[in-house]
Formats: C-alpha cells, sequence, structure tokens
C-alpha cells in the first residue's frame, strides 16, 4: 500500500515540472521559427531592393539617393577579344570595383545595328555592375546587321565558356534579349556549352522564328491553345525579315542597292535610303517604297511565300521541339505590350522548357519589348522588382 500511495501521490507534484521542458522545447522552436521566416524574409527584401536600385538605374543613370546607393558599386569596363571558331569576337567587360571574385551575368544584345554599344543594353550592363556583379556584352555581328544565324549560337556559347574561365571557373547567367533569347536556348541545350551556365534570363524572346515571322506580317498572334487573335505587329519587324531574305523580294541586279536603302532605313536614316531608290528598277522600287511607307499589307503575301519557303532553316534556329534536354534553369521575361515579339511566345517557352528548369515567368505591363517602362503602375512594377530579386539570388 505505502508504495501504491507513493506512487498516486508524487503524480500531481510531478507533473508541472515534467512539461515544462516540453513548454520550453516548444517555446525555442517557435523563435526559432520566426527568426528563420525573419531571415528569409530580409533576405528576400535585400535582392528586391538591389532589384529596384538595377531597375531605377537602368531607367535613369543619372538617378541618385541614398536607396539607390545601397550596396552600389563604381565599375570599369574594359575592351576583350573572345576566340571563338568563327574568329575572334569583340566584347566589353563591366567590372564592379572592388569586388575581388564577382559573379557573372553575360547579357547578348538582340537585334540592332549598335551592338553592344547600343545605349539601353550598356545602361542595363552598368546596373548590373554598379550591383555588384561582372558582366559581359559579346558583339554578335549577324544579330547587328538584321540576321539570326546559327553562327550566333556558337558565339553565345563560346562567350560563356570564355567568360566562365575569365572568373576563375564560375558558370556565368546569359541573358538573352528579343532574337537573342531563342539563340541563347539553343546554344544552352549545347552539353558543351551548358555546364558554364548558371541559369538564363529570357527577355522578349521568341519560341518559333516563322510563328513570330507569320505574326510580323500579319499582325494575328497564335496562341498556345490554338487561337489567333488580332495584335498590331511593329513593322519594323517585318523589314527585318525583308532584309534578312533579300533574295526573295528583289533580282539580283537590284541587291546591291535595295540592301544598302532598306539597311539606311532601318538604321533609321530615311533621307539616306531615299536617295538610293533612283537605283532600283521600277518593281523593285515600288517593293521598297512600300516598306519605306510602312505598307506591309503590299508585300504581305510575298513575306509568307518567303516563310514557307524557308520553313526548315526557321525552324533550325528555333527552341520550339529541341530543348527537351535542357539542364539549365530559366527564367522568363516578357513585355505585356510588346509588339516586335509577341507575348505568346513565351507562353509557348512556358511549355517547352522542362519543368525541372522553369523558375518564373513574367508577363507584365511594366516591360516593353526590351526594357522597363518609365511610369507603370504600382502592382505591375513590384512584380518586375519581385521578378528581377528571383534572378539575383540565383546569380549570388
Amino acid at each position: 500500500m505505502a508504495t501504491g500511495v507513493a506512487q498516486s501521490g508524487a503524480n500531481p507534484a510531478l507533473s508541472p515540472r515534467s512539461t515544462r521542458p516540453h513548454r520550453f522545447r516548444g517555446s525555442w522552436i517557435v523563435w526559432i521559427l520566426v527568426l528563420l521566416v525573419a531571415g528569409i524574409a530580409c533576405n528576400r527584401l535585400r535582392y528586391d531592393l538591389r532589384s529596384y536600385a538595377l531597375l531605377t538605374h537602368f531607367v535613369d543613370p543619372k538617378s541618385d539617393g541614398p536607396l539607390l546607393r545601397y550596396e552600389s558599386y563604381l565599375v570599369r569596363t574594359e575592351e576583350v577579344s573572345i576566340p571563338t571558331p568563327h574568329g575572334a569576337v569583340r566584347g566589353r567587360l563591366y567590372l564592379p570595383i572592388g569586388i575581388a571574385h564577382p559573379t557573372g551575368l553575360m547579357a547578348v544584345h538582340g537585334i540592332h545595328h549598335l551592338g553592344i554599344d547600343e545605349p539601353r543594353l550598356m545602361n542595363f550592363c552598368r546596373a548590373v555592375a554598379e550591383s555588384g556583379f561582372a558582366v559581359l556584352t559579346p558583339q554578335l555581328d549577324a544579330l547587328a546587321d538584321f540576321h539570326v544565324d546559327d553562327a550566333s549560337i556558337v558565339t553565345i556559347g563560346e562567350s560563356a565558356a570564355w567568360f566562365d574561365q575569365r572568373l576563375g571557373g564560375r558558370r556565368v547567367m546569359v541573358t538573352g534579349v528579343s532574337f537573342a533569347g531563342g539563340l541563347s536556348l539553343l546554344a544552352a541545350r549545347n552539353p558543351l556549352y551548358a555546364p558554364h551556365m548558371r541559369a538564363l534570363v529570357l527577355m522578349g524572346a521568341y519560341d518559333d522564328l516563322a510563328r513570330v515571322s507569320r505574326f510580323l506580317a500579319t499582325s494575328q498572334e497564335e496562341l498556345p491553345d490554338g487561337r489567333s487573335i488580332p495584335f498590331p505587329a511593329h513593322d519594323y519587324g517585318a523589314s527585318v525579315f525583308v532584309y534578312a531574305h533579300l533574295d526573295q523580294f528583289f533580282p539580283a541586279a537590284d541587291l546591291p542597292a535595295a540592301h544598302e536603302a532598306l539597311r539606311d532605313w532601318l538604321w533609321e536614316q530615311p533621307e539616306k535610303a531615299e536617295q538610293v531608290l533612283d537605283r532600283l528598277s521600277p518593281a523593285s522600287r515600288a517593293t521598297m517604297e512600300a516598306l519605306i511607307a510602312r505598307r506591309i499589307d503590299l508585300v504581305r503575301g510575298r513575306i509568307l511565300d518567303a516563310i514557307k519557303a524557308d520553313r526548315a532553316e526557321l525552324a533550325a534556329l528555333s527552341p520550339h521541339g529541341q530543348i527537351a534536354d535542357l539542364r539549365v534553369p530559366v527564367f522568363i521575361l516578357h513585355g505585356a505590350d510588346d509588339n516586335v515579339i509577341p507575348p505568346a511566345e513565351s507562353l509557348w517557352l512556358e511549355r517547352e522548357v522542362p519543368d525541372s528548369q522553369l523558375r518564373d515567368v513574367l508577363i507584365t505591363t511594366a516591360f516593353s519589348h526590351v526594357d522597363p517602362k518609365k511610369q507603370p503602375g504600382l502592382y505591375e512594377e513590384l512584380r518586375l522588382v519581385h521578378f528581377l530579386g528571383s534572378v539575383l539570388r540565383a546569380l549570388s
């Protein structure tokens, strides 16, 4: 009985003391979780703040303020030569001063005659470098001459490998702008180049070059669900297609003058283009005048015929159906109002990129074809800041 009484009487007295360690243990778990969540939130906020500063400097390089100076570095530039199987390629490095071993980002320009000297691209590269990252821009001569070709795929891959080695074996993030986005995807699927790439960021990229070309000719956006909807295309794009396929629109005798006139017009030098028109035959002059007058409807049928004739070449230069084995993470950004490469192309890419490699997709009114708008709505601006913050976290 004594033993039984002692056991029975001991339980109430010991019960409060026996639960106290469990209470302390539970309290510590709660505090650890709180601190963990706070740490994650602070880390996310830090990169979102860096994203905000980067975007602000991109839009306005002269902007200033305490927040914009947060973790901002001085930048020096260096002209470099990148060896490739097709010969040396001109490049430019943007390097943050004071960081011994920065992570690298390679920015690949789109179709623009200034190439790596295009002011918006230079602003972007400097803004990224001010955030503490090394940036390389390789010159793609074909894209600077308004052509999409397979040699550019090799240049992108070789440049990423060179940059990786230059940084001491630190894989680089590749940002493909506009038509360079699709080409960057094709470079990333190559097992020779993929090991040098940390991730891809596609800005206004294409999935199917033939589909984009049809859009530029017809102003009809083809959606993945099978619908086609009216969406006015920029007439510049159709002229770029004609320029890249001149022999299908002009006879051999007119090719030199046609090349000169359309190049000058695409370079925004219409007065020089006008001076060349007298050297064209009457039929060729009528075609050129239609392009200069932005009357794409007058050459639409011939553009569609050229797309059909070149379907094999266009397919070879398209990610569509070719990236199932991709092993590089991908971020996709597209402007909702992009009238050069329509935003539906990013919806197609979302389907094409393997689920295991797709990191984020943002189609937003805060972004145009190749750069952020100066006055987006607050919600869209926050979405863009958060998207870029995710990219910066992946880059770090």
